[in-house]
C-alpha cells in the first residue's frame, strides 16, 4: 500500500554558528538576569516608596547600554568567531540601493503596527503587562530621554543580532527546523524580560515570535532592528 509522507519544514542550515558551550553559557546568563529582575520586582512591590519616587536612571541607562553592547560583543568574538561565522551572515540583507532602505524601512512601519494592535488588544483584554514599578524608571527629563533613546536603539540592534539572528539559526542547526527555532528564540526571549512580570513575559514571547518570522521571511534582521528600536523609543517617552 502506498503512503503519502507528511511534508516537513526542515532547515537548510545544519551548521552551528557557534560552539554549544557559548550557547548554554548565553542562556544561562540571561536567566540569571530575568531571575535578579524578577527578585528586584518583587521587593520594589513590597516597598511602595520604590514605585513613586522617579530615581536618578541615568546610571541605570549607562548600563543597560552597556550590557546590550556587551552581548553583542560576546556572540560576535566569543561565539561566531570560533566558527567564521560573520556578523554580516547573521543580520542578512544588503542595502545596495535606496530602494532597498525604503523596503526595509516600511516594513519596518508595518511590523510595528502589527504589534502595536496586538499590544493594545493584549492590553484591553487582559489589562497592561507591564509591572507597575518599570514606569518610575522611564525617563521625564530631557538627559534621560536621550540616553533612553541610545538604550532602545542599542536594544533594537543588540537583540535582534541575539535573538532573531544567533540563537534563532543557533537553534535551527540544533532542531533542523526552523519554526521551531523560532519558537525557541521567542520563549528565551520572554523568560529573558521576566523582571516585567509573568504577563509581560508571556507578551514578549509573542513580540519575538512575530519578529523572527519576520526575519526569517525577509531573510534579515533590518527591517526588525528598526522596529524594534522604535517601538522602545515611543513607548518609553510617549507610552505608545
Amino acid at each position: 500500500m502506498a503512503t503519502i509522507a507528511a511534508p516537513r519544514y526542515e532547515s537548510e542550515n545544519s551548521k552551528p554558528v557557534a560552539p554549544a558551550w557559548h550557547t548554554a553559557l548565553l542562556a544561562a546568563l540571561l536567566l540569571a538576569f530575568a531571575v535578579s529582575g524578577a527578585l528586584f520586582q518583587r521587593h520594589a512591590q513590597s516597598t511602595p516608596g520604590m514605585m513613586q519616587a522617579h530615581p536618578n536612571v541615568i546610571p541605570l541607562y549607562l548600563s543597560l547600554i552597556a550590557m546590550e553592547w556587551g552581548l553583542f560583543l560576546y556572540v560576535w568574538k566569543a561565539g561566531l568567531n570560533r566558527t567564521g561565522t560573520k556578523v554580516s551572515e547573521i543580520i542578512g540583507g544588503r542595502w545596495s540601493s535606496a530602494r532597498d532602505v525604503f523596503v526595509d524601512l516600511v516594513l519596518a512601519v508595518g511590523i510595528w503596527a502589527v504589534w502595536m494592535l496586538i499590544e493594545k488588544s493584549w492590553d484591553r483584554l487582559l489589562g497592561p503587562a507591564q509591572a507597575a514599578s518599570i514606569q518610575t524608571y522611564l525617563p521625564q527629563r530631557a538627559i534621560e530621554i536621550l540616553l533612553w533613546i541610545s538604550v532602545s536603539i542599542s536594544a533594537g540592534i543588540c537583540e535582534e543580532f541575539v535573538f532573531r539572528g544567533y540563537f534563532q539559526k543557533q537553534f535551527e542547526s540544533y532542531t533542523h527546523t526552523k519554526w521551531l527555532a523560532l519558537l525557541l528564540q521567542a520563549i528565551l526571549f520572554g523568560v529573558s524580560h521576566g523582571y516585567q512580570g509573568v504577563q509581560a513575559c508571556a507578551q514578549i514571547v509573542v513580540f519575538g515570535a512575530l519578529f523572527g518570522a519576520l526575519a526569517l521571511w525577509r531573510k534579515s534582521l533590518r527591517p526588525g532592528m528598526m522596529a524594534h528600536a522604535a517601538s522602545d523609543i515611543l513607548s518609553g517617552i510617549f507610552g505608545i
